[in-house]
């Protein structure tokens, strides 16, 4: 059986199985893809301006926050390789889905289907999971966000020995949530999908939605930390690791 140090230096299976690891992932790539669809199907729009700028914005971004609430737990308790392991999965599932919708999409259609619902309704609702631009920033944003946030919590917590975990999700979340908001509008203007009129209003907006969410909810995180660190009886530090986003030690 190989070994492997684990955060303390101690010497522990390589193999070892953790029991709430899978449900986790399992979650948080659901958050993912029901999120995206949220994306497609609705813009919201709150009725009210912050600082001259309406508060408008797609369905996910009511659901999405969430997945950086599971990140920042994914993170703390299990360490950045887990992590990654997650990120990876994740975008898998976001490519998946999005290939699915678009062969669905070209597919010829059933008459009926069309007499009640209609490939432009498909399209007005789905056809943004399945749009080149839409999904090519969904994904980057996605990527880019999300390692983010989980290298830099990482990092924080080694540097402050595990102290104030809110300091780590927070400010995490902050520069994580403001890559995978500035990538996802950059790429998405820059390919049509907006216009570049709504660029800082729509990166604005669900910047300070996502990191409000995420604020609100440190409570939540503080209880479901603690719950798996001892179900699981691990705190991961990560140190001497490499934070490489494709692989390695």
């Amino acid at each position: 059986m190989s070994l492997s140090p684990d955060s303390r230096g101690t010497l522990i299976p390589a193999d070892t199985r953790y029991r709430y690891l899978d449900l986790v992932m399992v979650i948080f790539v659901t958050v993912l893809i029901i999120s995206n669809v949220a994306s497609s199907a609705k813009i919201v729009d709150l009725r009210i301006s912050l600082f001259g700028i309406r508060l408008a914005f797609d369905g996910g971004t009511l659901l999405f926050p969430l997945s950086y609430i599971f990140g920042d737990v994914l993170t703390e308790v299990y360490g950045f390789r887990a992590s990654r392991r997650v990120i990876w999965t994740g975008f898998a599932a976001l490519a998946l889905a999005s290939l699915v919708f678009f062969i669905l999409r070209i597919l010829p259609a059933d008459a009926v289907w069309e007499d009640y619902a209609g490939s432009d309704a498909y399209d007005s609702i789905l056809g943004g999971m399945s749009t080149g631009g839409i999904v090519l920033a969904s994904l980057l944003g996605y990527l880019v966000g999300e390692f983010s946030n989980s290298m830099i919590l990482s990092r924080i917590k080694v540097l402050m020995e595990g102290r104030l975990l809110w300091v780590r999700t927070i400010g995490s979340t902050l520069v994580g949530e403001f890559l995978d908001s500035l990538v996802f509008v950059f790429i998405a203007s820059l390919t049509g999908v907006f216009g570049w009129e709504l660029f800082f209003n729509l990166v604005l907006t669900n910047y300070l939605f996502k990191c409000l969410v995420e604020i609100l909810l440190t409570p939540a995180t503080y209880f479901w930390v603690g719950k798996l660190k001892k179900a699981e009886g691990i705190d991961t530090y990560d140190r001497g690791i490499r934070f490489n986003p494709i692989g390695g030690s």
